[in-house]
């Protein structure tokens, strides 16, 4: 029997917490809400769910530290977090993928969408915590590694911490170095082909990607008004 899934819904509006808890429950999904950010915290560690939906507008805690401090601890890093708020600002978007976040919804949404994108997350969660059959281990001069099965990128040897869109993107461009991928098809594997999503999403999480590979930021690509490939000319 398939486990039941569940999530944790950070919202201090009520009315927005029980539709958002209404559509995950039509959809099986067995549903923990709070309005407070540290309380949060405390049942992503107690129930590590398949989903968190989070405001960034908390009463305690700002869902960005929130969102931080799941990112830092190794029980609660998995988790895929999607940002559910008012702010969306393209500022407010890159802040939140920055730090961590597989997503972005704006309120006012539509629920069909933003299941769309949940279910989404939660199936990333699965695959993340599944033993891969088809894994691949990609190595680049030996001084950088993708390791698909294990989850976890190296640079010279040393883990580099990224998100799991972070990584299954960089996966998706390096498992074909010199072949250019666009927003749309980077878009399509990595989230899904019905996910509507922002191009410009996706350019943030380029550029929170290069940043991590430090030294080796130039293997990714830019191909202007189409979109990325991992360089195989990159002297690694």
């Amino acid at each position: 029997m398939t486990a039941q899934r569940t999530a944790l819904v950070v919202e201090d509006e009520p009315e927005i917490a029980d539709l958002v808890k209404f559509h995950l429950q039509r959809e099986g999904v067995e549903v923990t809400t709070t309005r407070s950010g540290r309380r949060a915290l405390e049942i992503a560690r107690e129930l590590s769910p398949d989903l968190l939906v989070l405001d960034l507008m908390l009463p305690d805690l700002d869902g960005l530290e929130v969102c931080r401090r799941l990112k830092e601890h190794d029980e609660t890093r998995e988790i895929p977090v999607v940002m559910l708020t008012a702010r969306g600002s393209e500022a407010d978007i890159v802040a939140g993928i920055e730090m961590g976040a597989d997503d972005y919804v704006t309120k006012p949404f539509s629920p069909r969408v933003l299941m769309a994108r949940l279910q989404n997350a939660m199936r990333k969660r699965v695959v993340s915590t599944v033993d891969h059959q088809d894994g691949v281990l990609l190595r680049f001069g030996g001084k950088l590694t993708i390791d698909k099965e294990r989850h976890v990128l190296t640079c010279n040897g040393k883990p580099v911490e990224l998100t799991i869109t972070e990584f299954d993107m960089l996966y998706m461009l390096a498992k074909r170095p010199g072949f250019v991928r666009t927003r749309d098809q980077i878009i399509s594997s990595v989230h899904g082909p019905l996910t509507v999503l922002s191009q410009r999403t996706i350019d943030v999480h380029i550029t929170a990607i290069r940043r991590k590979l430090g030294e080796f930021s130039d293997a990714i690509e830019t191909v202007r008004g189409v979109g990325y490939r991992f360089s195989d000319g990159q002297p690694i």
